[in-house]
């Protein structure tokens, strides 16, 4: 049953920051233009400041929607659910900021040794209601990993801006992040603004101690008997040793 609160409670909050997917939805203020749901994800992306105030990191996209729409209008929801455990969807409501790389803000939510490969915007959520429901007919799903394409994809483009030297802006490195960022996100679908500082700031991407390798989304026999190992591995091999035992006994009684 559907109940609403003023404020993130402590114990919703602890749920909250162990989800490992969640969907930002916007829209502009035309009564014509784009309604925009968007996928999140990612290992310690989203963060829970007070009762009243989330904010998550922002990577690269193909698109601009949630930007452009909250510079236009601020309205913002956030949604999550559960996909294990007891059924429960949360939906935060409020109105959201976004500030770009390269901008005072963005350094105070993020310090450069901190930021993921391609953040380009830091998403600042002033919430001012929750509201939870049941979530009954959200099926239950077994977590895997998250996916690892999207970083490698911009600490590549990253490497190209830093190999360019200088501390000008990079837009004219042809496959550089802030040439993309110029590209891409300057105007969401509907025309409206998006990045305004980050294509063009002459503040440098800082090197990334991590290695993201690229995901391992369809794996082959081969290398599956080849990654086993542990205690799985050893009660393959006995499991198929005892097998190769058993076959050869009952093969001499038959005989």
């Amino acid at each position: 049953m559907v109940q609403y609160f003023d404020e993130i409670s402590p114990g919703l909050s602890k749920w909250i920051e162990k989800q490992q997917v969640f969907w930002v939805g916007t829209a502009p203020l035309s009564g014509d233009g784009h309604v925009n749901v968007s996928p999140k994800g990612g290992e310690g992306m989203f963060h829970v400041v007070n009762p009243r105030q989330v904010w998550y990191e922002d990577l690269t996209g193909s698109g601009v929607e949630t930007v452009s729409h909250l510079r236009e209008n601020g309205r913002m929801t956030v949604l999550f659910n559960a996909f294990e455990g007891p059924p429960r969807i949360v939906r935060l409501y409020g109105r959201g900021t976004a500030y770009e790389f390269g901008t005072p803000e963005f350094n105070n939510f993020i310090p450069p040794e901190s930021r993921k490969p391609g953040t380009r915007t830091v998403i600042v959520i002033d919430v001012h209601k929750v509201g939870t429901s049941c979530g009954y007919a959200v099926p239950f799903f077994d977590f895997k990993s998250h996916r690892t394409r999207l970083l490698t994809w911009a600490t590549k483009k990253e490497e190209l801006d830093a190999a360019d030297g200088g501390d000008r802006d990079k837009t004219s490195v042809v496959d550089g992040l802030k040439r993309y960022w110029l590209t891409k996100n300057v105007k969401s679908l509907d025309g409206l603004t998006g990045l305004t500082v980050a294509p063009y700031t002459s503040d440098t991407f800082a090197a990334h101690n991590t290695i993201y390798k690229a995901d391992n989304e369809k794996i082959s026999t081969r290398n599956r008997l080849s990654s086993l190992n542990g205690v799985g591995g050893l009660n393959l091999l006995v499991g198929f040793t005892l097998g190769i035992l058993v076959t050869s006994v009952y093969v001499k009684i038959s005989r």
